[in-house]
């Protein structure tokens, strides 16, 4: 199990590394461009990339604020370009190769499942979700009860909670890669505890909500 997890940390070095290495490369442009191409599903870790962002700031290479405008530059056109994917292709997206990849007809079946009974939750949710996002993002647009302005103000919202935190962070563990790598962790865990959380939330709400609306019919 030690071994195991001393793989995984040397893995996130690696791609950590590499991501400040390109980044101090190429700047700005690295930097959207890779969270552009994340928003495709690419596997590279989004949270990775912005605190990659935050340290080339830390480390004096750009500007820490121009950096979060960046970051969340990036999120959000590579977000949105998942969903007007969707709202254009419709159904017909399923024959497009590199969307098929993404969204499998039975995963488009049960995104739009939650989609039709949680709607604007889900939206919002999908930003923390990494796994989820590009499937559901795909299937908001295709749906085409989402206006794209709508669309971009629950992502944006969303994106406004998570791209500062990860960029700051990275700005301000530039120089303290323990400390660092001990709060992206932390931050993960957060994180996964916010979503359960408005998870648990939206399902009382829910509920209270049916059951007061049956009170009314019974009345």
């Amino acid at each position: 199990m030690d071994n195991f997890q001393n793989v995984k940390e040397a893995m996130d070095f690696i791609s950590l590394d590499s991501l400040i290495f390109f980044f101090s490369s190429y700047g700005y442009a690295a930097v959207f461009f890779v969270l552009f191409i994340c928003g495709f599903g690419v596997p590279i870790p989004e949270d990775i990339t912005l605190v990659a962002g935050g340290i080339i700031s830390g480390l004096g290479y750009t500007n820490v604020h121009t950096m979060l405008f960046v970051g969340l530059a990036g999120v959000l056109v590579g977000d949105a370009t998942m969903f007007l994917t969707g709202h254009f292709l419709g159904d017909a997206m399923f024959r497009n190769k590199l969307v098929a990849k993404i969204l499998t007809p039975a995963r488009y079946e049960l995104v739009q499942e939650k989609f039709e009974k949680h709607g604007n939750w889900l939206m919002f949710i999908a930003r923390f979700l990494p796994g989820l996002r590009s499937p559901i993002f795909l299937t908001a647009g295709a749906t085409g009860k989402v206006s794209l302005l709508k669309f971009i103000l629950l992502d944006g919202f969303a994106a406004l909670i998570s791209v500062p935190i990860w960029v700051y962070l990275g700005y301000f563990g530039a120089n303290q890669r323990d400390w660092l790598m001990t709060q992206i962790k932390r931050g993960q865990s957060g994180i996964i505890f916010v979503i359960v959380a408005l998870i648990l939330g939206l399902g009382i709400y829910l509920f209270l909500k049916s059951r007061k609306g049956k009170k009314h019919e019974s009345a």
